[in-house]
């Protein structure tokens, strides 16, 4: 069934708000084009080309694209209902050139459908057809026009079914019929029941076939138009030969006789012969055009040739100048070759000195991890033997001077890994930890382990401490010592027969979180507003008047980047002869549970005795003494062997929970030693207990077959907790 007016139909209701200019001329070709479109909707086919003529001289007196491709559409569709399907096309092709200049995608969706009608239903070329409806559906979708892709997904059914492929069309059919029974759109219900009846008679299933045409008519009898007589006259003709087929004569003449009338009222011999009148005056328009745009071309070329002695000239000029740029492009590149030539040997002497710095880095990092292991094997000494100390004269426990010691080892532990790994805390890549502590007897113990320098210059240390502040807080106390460590010692450094201040006050409270504020307040020469912002940076010492300290240059720039991984931020005032002022705001936690929490991690039970049997593999003897006495202090038995051999040969004759393995030992180190324990099948943890840093030997350690890494020197609660899990995860 031939189903093309419809698109008309969505033309008409959107017309009228297309253009949206103020020019009289405009608003007069959209008028004609709306009058000219509802007289092709009644078939009065003269006035609707007499209409449309007259809204396309004007469209194209205006250059207006897109009303030159609404009228030229119109033209089509009249000749296409009175039977010029190749005149027709001529128009379309026409309205589609002027309508791709355009940004109207509804246009072109229109012309798309009624290119595809005409090829299908006029038997021209049906596979174009459907090229051409499918270029359709994309623009109906894309304008998200529900009625236009169910109007397409119709006509693309009716085409695939025309061309014998019924599977597409019955594909096409039910992806529409929902929609399109559910709709008020009457004469696409009439298309779509008959398109149902068709496919059903071609595939001999007469009911379903008879049902569908019945709707189909009984749909058409309901409702009476123009537009639905023209659709209805292709039904009845359709349904008369099905009739025929399954020998139901009689109603199959009356179903003809009704199309055959139809076809005289709607397609009158006289309507077609003025029609062809209207054509003929229309093409002798478009000749008329033609001849005046090859006019208007020979116009143009004739201006051009005038023209050309003056592009002669400029031509000529254009090839000097030319000419001097090809000259001085020439002198350019023998200028480049030589630069490049320099770039290229200053490239090499930079390469050089890439891989000289290179080389520089590697030993530097050697240098760094070797100095680092150097330091922290006496550091564990020291740190080792004070345990022992508090350990072994309980009376000694709360001495300044014993607390003083164990302090500034802790300190120092951590200064030298800081100093040494600097660019791990620029990497951010210090994590803070949690522990349980007084910040009255944090600031306390520094200032005890500081008093000699205060003593050397004759100043008065103070501390003051909010009361507010909680007894017990939960943060990071190393770290925190640390930037206090820098800052007082600098503050007593500078001042001279002075006092130096130490002030923790509470700032404010969220939630669990405590922000305490802290001052360390000096009467010293104070920093001159020009050195205020270099004295963070690293390795920067600035000029004092009273300076006869000389440092690393890193303390304060430590200082700084700690106070940041903490989430503050360091601040001084200073006034040169007066004094200087640093102070900043840290945030700790002050949760009860979590403080349950740490001290369950923390805390080992050792009050049951479990006797656990430890081997000790260590060369170093001062550590070996250290590490032995730790261990039976706490109700541990201790073997110690100098070397990997003398362990794996001691595992066979006797029988160990836990082995503690040093790493850097001269004969074999704690790596291959541990490969050949794990070989003779031994399954007991063994941890890795080393100077080097953790980060450095981590992944070795595992991929050899130990369980954990302990860097020396270390925290007893830590050791035992990490012996403790290892022998119970192991058991």
């Amino acid at each position: 069934m031939k189903f093309t007016n419809y698109i008309f139909l969505a033309f008409l209701l959107t017309f009228q708000g297309v253009i949206s200019q103020t020019n009289l001329s405009v608003k007069s070709v959209v008028k004609k084009l709306s009058i000219a479109g509802e007289a092709l909707h009644s078939f009065e086919c003269e006035k609707s080309l007499l209409v449309s003529k007259e809204a396309l001289d004007e469209a194209h007196q205006l250059k207006n694209h897109q009303l030159m491709a609404k009228a030229y559409n119109i033209i089509g569709l009249n000749f296409d209902e009175f039977s010029e399907p190749k005149t027709a096309i001529t128009y379309y092709e026409k309205a589609l050139s002027h309508a791709l200049l355009t940004e109207n995608d509804s246009i072109q969706e229109w012309i798309y459908n009624n290119l595809g009608a005409t090829y299908t239903y006029r038997k021209i070329d049906l596979q174009k057809g459907i090229e051409y409806y499918k270029k359709a559906l994309f623009f109906a979708n894309k304008i998200n026009d529900n009625d236009e892709v169910a109007y397409t997904q119709l006509n693309i059914a009716g085409a695939y079914i025309n061309s014998k492929d019924y599977i597409n069309g019955i594909k096409y059919l039910d992806k529409c019929k929902s929609y399109i029974e559910n709709s008020d759109l009457i004469e696409a219900k009439i298309s779509l029941y008959t398109n149902y009846g068709n496919y059903y008679n071609i595939a001999n299933q007469n009911d379903e076939a008879d049902l569908y045409y019945s709707k189909a008519v009984t749909i058409s009898k309901e409702n009476s138009s123009e537009l639905i007589d023209s659709n209805i006259a292709e039904v009845y003709l359709d349904y008369s030969k099905f009739l025929t087929k399954i020998n139901n004569d009689n109603k199959a003449k009356y179903f003809l006789d009704l199309h055959k009338t139809l076809k005289e009222k709607i397609y009158s011999q006289e309507k077609i012969n003025t029609i062809k009148n209207i054509v003929n005056e229309i093409q002798l328009d478009e000749y008329e055009r033609q001849i005046e745009q090859i006019e208007n071309e020979n116009q143009k070329h004739l201006l051009d040739l005038s023209q050309s002695r003056t592009i002669d000239i400029l031509f000529g000029i254009v090839i000097l100048v030319l000419l001097l740029l090809v000259i001085s492009l020439f002198r350019n590149n023998r200028l480049r070759d030589k630069t490049n030539k320099i770039l290229k040997a200053t490239n090499e002497e930079l390469l050089v000195a890439k891989e000289k710095a290179e080389m520089a880095t590697q030993l530097k990092t050697q240098f760094v991890s070797t100095i680092t292991h150097e330091l922290r094997t006496p550091l564990y000494g020291v740190v080792g033997i004070t345990n022992i100390i508090i350990d072994e004269h309980k009376e000694l426990a709360n001495s300044p001077h014993i607390n003083s010691l164990k302090f500034s080892a802790g300190y120092l532990l951590s200064l030298v890994n800081d100093l040494l790994q600097i660019n791990k805390i620029e990497e951010k890549r210090i994590v803070l930890e949690n522990m349980i502590f007084n910040i009255s007897d944090e600031i306390n113990t520094i200032t005890d382990s500081l008093k000699f320098i205060a003593k050397k210059n004759d100043n008065k240390l103070f501390i003051e401490i909010d009361e507010a502040i909680p007894e017990t807080l939960i943060g990071d106390k190393l770290r925190l010592s640390q930037v206090f460590m820098n800052l007082v010692s600098n503050a007593l450094k500078f001042t001279k027969y002075g006092k130096v201040t130490v002030t923790a006050k509470l700032d404010r409270e969220e939630g669990t979180k405590k922000f305490i504020t802290f001052y360390v307040k000096d009467t010293g020469v104070g920093i001159a507003d020009s050195d205020k912002e270099k004295i963070f940076e690293k390795f920067v010492q600035i000029e004092r008047k009273e300076g006869d300290y000389q440092g690393t240059g890193l303390g304060l720039s430590i200082v700084k980047k700690l106070v940041e991984i903490f989430g503050g931020e360091i601040e001084l005032e200073s006034v040169e002869g007066k004094g200087t002022t640093f102070y900043f705001t840290i945030p700790f936690e002050s949760d009860d549970k979590k403080k349950i929490e740490i001290i369950n991690n923390i805390v080992v039970d050792l009050s049951e005795e479990k006797f656990y049997h430890v081997l000790v593999v260590e060369d170093n003897k001062i550590n070996q003494i250290v590490t032995r006495k730790t261990l039976e202090n706490n109700k541990f038995k201790c073997t110690v062997v100098d070397d990997g051999y003398a362990a794996v040969e001691i595992l066979d004759t006797d029988k160990f929970d836990i082995i503690l393995m040093d790493i850097n030992m001269p004969i074999i180190n704690g790596f291959e030693t541990t490969k050949l324990i794990r070989k003779k099948g031994h399954k007991l943890p063994i941890v890795a207990l080393t100077a080097f840093d953790k980060q450095e030997v981590s992944e070795q350690a595992l991929s050899c077959g130990m369980n954990d890494v302990i860097i020396k020197p270390f925290e007893q609660s830590k050791l035992f907790q990490i012996i403790s899990n290892m022998i119970d995860n192991n058991n």
